[in-house]
Parts: structure tokens; C-alpha cells; sequence
């Protein structure tokens, strides 16, 4: 990885084993798991093993207690040799563990943070639905409090790993008295598979990603002990959008490291690939194109880890967040689109990697808030400023 970061011994480690662990648990079998869209669950043992899934989990509760910054760097190599296993880590360390280290009870923490750190449990977010997406205060999924439960409803969209997950944060509407209350009335819940009336539904088919299994729950008058609650019972949504700060960066980074293979896969085709008795790199056309590459995925890394920087001062970080997010997934878009033109023909086909990294950039301008959504988080903020 060239860039013009300068790693610190425990970072270059981490760096490292996570290069290690794709070469061996990952690349030889990225291709195959996108042709049959087919979710290992051993790599969540053996991410959890290595601490990936628990980095910025503190020690005490069995995690690696390390900075965003350090977090990021491991995500973006697990990512450039899978996005699909890119986007489980992710989600898993950005959200549902997040939401509870912040939000959670001493008991909460107690119960859940170890097993997700050890990678015992796998973590999922469950707060888009079928009709509500962009628009999620408008969820429709109903909590109604029976004694010292809860009982829920509904059916939540869109969730990643959510049929293999142990531990799933949900957002469901807990105050259907009043409409215009929208996103005050509701609130985020700790959700096990254990629970009667807890379904997997429907799973996506997706074009990309293929291997990151993408799943409807539905909550069939699904009983929630009244402990699984996870703070104020109004402020659900509050702490699933201030944790889509991590969200957004993760799912940035996870754009990154799509980028970056491709511009890896584009250069290396561009020494070895002769056209008019020369290697297609002479011609000035292409390099201009890994110029360009070089320069948006350079500058993508730079303003992630700024913003990372920033968020483990302790300072408010949303707008900067949305812009990681618009540009690296626009970026890993574009980069993508670029090594398949490197590529000519042959990019097209599936005998090369450039066509599977092309299908699974393509969400990361969609998921965690599409591009429309960032825009429109960082002009708010411009015109505040």
C-alpha cells in the first residue's frame, strides 16, 4: 500500500496480518464465493481470532482497543481482496458494537461486546425497511410494551449478514401516538435469533457483493425482554444516525480498497499486456487513466484518515464523514469503471477480477446513505457554517 501515511509499529503489524490473512483465507476464494454468492461463516471465527472484529472494542471487554485510524487500515486490506468480506467487518465494528459500547448498560456491554469481539457472534443494523430507506423515520415496524417487554413487529430491509447474525441492532418505532413525532418516537433494540417470532426473510440476489449474504427479518409478535432495550426508548434513531459517522466511514473505506485493487489489477495489465509491438503502460492514453486513478484513490485515503483523526480527538465529524463516503464510493466507482476500459475486451468477461470489483462498487454509492443523501448532509452543513 503506497501512500503518504506513516504507519506506527503497531499499525504496520496490523497492516501485515490482515495482508497475511487474505492471502490465505481470502483471495484464493474471492471468486468463487461471488460465483455462488455463498457466505463462509468460518470467516467470522477466524476474523474474531485476530482480533478484527473487536478492534475498537476496549480490552475489557475482550477487544484490541485501538483508534479508528488503525481500524481503517485494516478494512481497507481485507477489503481490496474482498468487499464482501469488507462490508462484514464494517458493519460489525461501526454499528451494532458502537451503538453499544455508547448507548448500552454496564450489563448490556457485559453481555454482548465480549462474545462480538471474540467473533463468537457476528453483529447486523437492522434500521432501513421495504418502503422506508432514505427516508427511515418513516419505518413502520411497531414496538408496543407488554409488563417489562416489549413486543415487536414489522419487517426491517436491507440487512447485511442478517442471517447469520447473533447480535442485531434494531430501530423500531416505540411511539406511534403522534406522526409528526417521526424519528423521536423511536427506539433501537438488542435482538438475538433466539427470540420466538424472530424470522429470516427474504434474501437479495444481488449484482454485487455476492458473497455478503443480504437478508429481510421479520418480527412476528417477537417478545424482547425489557433489558434488550437500549437506552431511551424515543432515542433510537438519534444513535443509529450518530453511529453512521463510523458507518460511513467504514463503508468509505471498504469503496478504498475496491478502488485500489483495481487500480493494482489495471497497472499490472498495463506492464504485461503488449498491443503495436509495446506494453499498453507506453501509451500515454493509459497512463493518464492510472494517473487519474492514482490521484482520487491518494486523495480519498488522505481525507478518510483526517477525518478519523478528527473523530478519535473527540471532534464532531458528520460532514466529514458524508464527504469520505461521497467521494471514495464515487471514486471506487469511477476507478473501476477505468480498469475495466484498461482492460479492454478481457475486462468485460469474468476471466478477470476487474468486472466483480466494477458490480461491487457499485452499492457503496447506495448503502449507509446514498451519494443523494451525502450531498445533501454537507450542503446543510455548508450553509450553517
Amino acid at each position: 500500500m503506497n501512500s503518504l501515511l506513516h504507519l506506527s509499529e503497531t499499525q504496520r503489524a496490523i497492516v501485515d496480518t490482515a495482508r497475511e490473512f487474505c492471502a490465505a483465507e481470502v483471495t484464493p476464494y474471492a471468486a468463487q464465493w461471488d460465483r455462488d454468492a455463498h457466505f463462509d461463516p468460518t470467516l467470522t471465527h477466524k476474523l474474531g481470532e485476530l482480533g478484527f472484529l473487536g478492534m475498537m472494542i476496549p480490552e475489557a471487554h475482550d477487544g484490541l482497543g485501538l483508534d479508528t485510524t488503525t481500524y481503517l487500515l485494516a478494512l481497507e486490506e481485507i477489503s481490496a481482496a474482498d468487499a464482501s468480506v469488507g462490508v462484514l467487518m464494517s458493519v460489525h465494528n461501526s454499528l451494532p458494537t458502537q451503538m453499544l459500547l455508547k448507548y448500552g448498560s454496564e450489563a448490556q456491554r457485559r453481555e454482548f461486546l465480549g462474545p462480538l469481539a471474540r467473533g463468537e457472534k457476528l453483529g447486523a443494523f437492522a434500521l432501513s425497511e421495504p418502503d422506508a430507506g432514505s427516508d427511515a423515520a418513516a419505518m413502520r415496524a411497531q414496538a408496543v410494551r407488554d409488563g417489562d417487554d416489549w413486543v415487536l413487529n414489522g419487517t426491517k430491509a436491507w440487512i447485511s449478514a442478517g442471517g447469520h447474525a447473533g447480535v442485531v441492532l434494531a430501530m423500531v418505532r416505540t411511539d406511534s401516538s403522534d406522526a409528526r413525532k417521526g424519528a423521536k418516537g423511536i427506539g433501537a433494540f438488542i435482538v438475538t435469533p433466539d427470540l420466538p417470532g424472530f424470522k429470516v426473510g427474504k434474501k437479495e440476489n444481488k449484482m454485487g457483493l455476492r458473497a455478503s449474504e443480504t437478508v429481510q427479518l421479520v418480527f412476528d409478535n417477537m417478545r424482547v425482554p425489557g433489558d434488550r432495550l437500549l437506552g431511551d426508548p424515543t432515542q433510537g434513531f438519534v444513535y443509529a444516525l450518530q453511529s453512521l459517522e463510523s458507518g460511513r466511514l467504514g463503508i468509505a473505506t471498504q469503496a478504498l480498497g475496491i478502488a485500489r485493487a483495481a487500480y493494482d489489477h489495471a497497472r499490472a495489465y498495463a506492464r504485461e499486456r503488449q498491443q503495436f509491438g509495446q506494453a499498453i503502460g507506453e501509451f500515454q492514453g493509459v497512463q493518464f487513466k492510472l494517473a487519474d486513478m492514482a490521484t482520487r484513490i491518494n486523495a480519498a485515503r488522505s481525507l478518510i484518515h483526517a477525518t478519523a483523526a478528527a473523530k478519535d480527538r473527540g471532534e464532531a465529524v458528520g460532514e466529514y464523514a458524508s464527504m469520505c463516503k461521497l467521494f471514495a464510493t464515487e471514486t471506487a466507482m469511477w476507478v473501476t469503471t477505468q480498469a475495466i476500459q484498461v482492460f479492454g475486451g478481457y475486462g468485460y468477461t469474468t476471466d478477470y477480477p476487474v468486472e466483480k470489483l466494477f458490480r461491487d462498487a457499485k452499492v457503496t454509492e447506495i448503502y449507509e446513505g446514498t451519494s443523494e443523501i451525502q450531498r445533501v448532509v454537507i450542503g446543510r452543513a455548508a450553509l450553517k457554517g
